[in-house]
């Protein structure tokens, strides 16, 4: 087994612990055998889980024509699948405060992509991935109540207000953010590239920031490059890359749909909808790999007030886990073998 092999196996270890110990404690102290009788295994319920796997696909599917798409025909389905799921796997074994997204670099040259162009894809798949919660996060609000998306405290109790609160805050705050770095991959890559390039110059020689220079130089000449990359592709081009984007993420909301209809259909499925949203802006300051632990925290809490049973909201995190998350841990660690096993040439 090569060492980059071990190491990567090894770090697997964590979220999966981190996750069965929040999810074990979840269960201690919400889940009783009242509750297990309320919930009922019939044909909806059967239905419900093949829908929820149906969603996974396309999610699976979206990202993946994604990369065929970005690729220019470079990158076959198969290749462009395994490495969304190498990506994926990445995300889930890698705080989301760092991102696993960035190592889609290394996955597209090990498929025989040159770094230079591996690198304009992944910025490219980056800025896509900000933009949809840009457009759709504003959308989300204007037609929701926002008592309604951000939870209401089912009582006076001072706990449940200030995590209600502060969910609104942290969403806020993020999406600020999501906002601004979206601006800066725009300029970077499409409005003002040249500006741009000269103004992280700029910055990479003020002497504060001597010890970053030569990153901040290589970052100007990656977005550089990517802008040259992208320009002259046609509205056509961008609108099979925006719509396979929006199609992997409206499925990956669609599983928590599916699992809601599935054993709670008296919940509003536009709201937990949107409530997705709300969850994985939060999730992308997540200090833990994957958000292990906080994820299955925070929706069992969040989704708690809308099901009237934390007990099954409990249940249902770890069942939107199992779709959501431990599904590619799995696969990523049942390819990390011959992925690693295999030069460039042999795979191709």
């Amino acid at each position: 087994m090569s060492k980059e092999l071990s190491k990567t196996l090894w770090r697997t270890l964590l979220p999966l612990l981190l996750g069965a110990a929040v999810a074990a404690w979840l269960v201690w102290r919400d889940v009783d055998a009242d509750t297990l009788r309320g919930i009922v295994f019939d044909r909806r319920t059967a239905a419900g889980l093949l829908l929820a796997a149906l969603s996974v696909f396309g999610r699976d599917f979206g990202l993946s024509w994604r990369f065929h798409t970005i690729a220019g025909g470079d990158l076959s389905w198969k290749r462009a699948f395994r490495t969304d799921i190498m990506c994926a796997f990445t995300s889930a074994i890698t705080p989301s405060v760092v991102g696993g997204s960035a190592l889609a670099i290394f996955y597209l040259n090990r498929e025989g992509i040159k770094v230079g162009r591996a690198t304009s894809l992944t910025l490219t798949t980056l800025f896509l991935d900000e933009l949809f919660f840009v457009v759709f996060c504003p959308l989300i609000t204007l037609f929701i109540p926002w008592d309604d998306l951000f939870g209401m405290p089912a009582s006076d109790d001072s706990g449940e207000q200030i995590f209600f609160g502060s969910i609104k805050i942290v969403f806020w705050l993020v999406y600020t953010g999501i906002c601004i770095w979206t601006a800066i991959l725009y300029m970077a890559i499409i409005g003002k590239p040249d500006a741009t390039k000269r103004l992280l110059y700029s910055i990479a020689r003020l002497r504060v920031l001597k010890r970053f220079r030569g990153n901040l130089e290589s970052v100007a000449e990656n977005m550089s490059e990517t802008s040259a990359w992208v320009k002259g592709r046609g509205m056509r081009w961008w609108l099979k890359v925006f719509i396979s984007t929006t199609l992997s993420w409206f499925s990956r909301h669609f599983v928590v749909n599916s699992l809601f209809w599935a054993f709670v259909p008296s919940c509003s499925g536009v709201l937990v909808f949107a409530r997705q949203f709300v969850v994985w802006v939060v999730l992308m300051v997540s200090p833990t790999p994957g958000g292990s632990g906080i994820s299955e925290w925070l929706f069992a809490n969040y989704y708690g007030d809308i099901i009237g049973d934390i007990g099954i909201a409990a249940v249902l995190a770890l069942v939107w886990r199992c779709f959501s998350y431990y599904i590619y841990l799995v696969a990523g660690c049942l390819l990390l073998p011959s992925y690693f096993g295999q030069s460039k040439t042999s795979r191709k």
